[in-house]
Parts: structure tokens; sequence; C-alpha cells
């Protein structure tokens, strides 16, 4: 992992994109400013991590869909 310092105002360039910008500090927080190409999805982890978990019970919830719809097919055209 990287590890930078950077002070009130100051920024880092990942890339020739996107840039995180200090925009303010108080106490424990620090506000972050980040451009980026609006093709880039931006998220906090905890956010990310829940997107990541709806997606994944959705593809599980598709694939037993689609299971369940071949297994009445195939049932299907073996009784007829």
């Amino acid at each position: 992992m990287l590890v930078l310092t950077r002070k009130l105002n100051e920024a880092i360039k990942i890339g020739d994109d996107i840039e995180v910008k200090v925009i303010g500090v108080d106490g424990d927080q620090v506000k972050l400013g980040i451009n980026a190409p609006k093709n880039i999805d931006i998220h906090r982890k905890e956010i990310y991590l829940a997107i990541q978990e709806e997606n994944n019970a959705a593809s599980k919830s598709s694939a037993n869909l689609l299971k369940q719809l071949n297994d009445s097919v195939k049932n299907s055209t073996k009784t007829q």
C-alpha cells in the first residue's frame, strides 16, 4: 500500500484523469474532493461492498431461476 501525507488543499493524482484533494480536516474526519471522469464509479467502501453483495445475491438468484426453468423444460419434454 502506498501511503502519502497531504495537507489541506493538497492533492494526489491517479493516472492522468483522477485527482483526490484534501478539502477539509475536522478532528478525526478528512473531507476529500475527487475529480474523475463520469464513467468512473466512486463509492465509499461500505457502499461498494454492499453493492457487491447485492450483485452476488442477484446473480445467484438468477442462476437458480435459470436452473429451475431448465429443469422444468427438460421435465416437460420427457413427459411428452
